[in-house]
């Protein structure tokens, strides 16, 4: 019995499914990662405090409250990506989940009042209640998308 040539390895249906679905795991992983950015970027834009800068000086309250919102956007976005089949499906349920998660972020930021204000002094306690309301909100918000 002679082993498979080269040739019939490039053929066999498992390296040409992986050839056929590499590319678009690719494009579907860069359009969810775009996504995340924007997402990211309209919060640091919305929020009343510049996380970005707390965290550039040092404050470890704003970077695990940016860190809790990197993941409470992730979240559904993935769950998003998983219910999904095409590059549309993803923009069209990325863009609702981000629509609903930053209003949902803002509402948990009016709720929490003065919380955002103990993060920029720094208390690691505000950041990390924070960080579980949101979280707790992108749970919900991929149940809901699973249906």
């Amino acid at each position: 019995m002679s082993s498979p040539s080269f040739t019939d390895t490039l053929t066999s249906p498992e390296v040409q499914a992986f050839a056929s679905g590499f590319p678009v795991l690719v494009l579907h992983l860069v359009v969810t990662f775009g996504l995340l950015g924007l997402g990211a970027t309209v919060y640091a834009m919305l929020t009343p405090w510049k996380e970005i800068k707390l965290i550039r000086e040092g404050n470890a309250a704003a970077a695990v409250a940016f860190g809790g919102v990197l993941l409470g956007i992730a979240i559904p976005l993935a769950v998003s990506m998983s219910v999904s089949t095409t590059v549309r499906d993803i923009l069209i349920w990325g863009i609702a989940t981000l629509a609903l998660q930053l209003t949902a972020f803002r509402i948990v930021d009016m709720v929490l009042t003065g919380l955002p204000q103990r993060i920029q002094k720094g208390e690691i306690a505000a950041a990390v209640l924070l960080v579980a309301a949101k979280l707790a909100t992108a749970l919900i918000t991929a149940a809901a998308l699973t249906g």
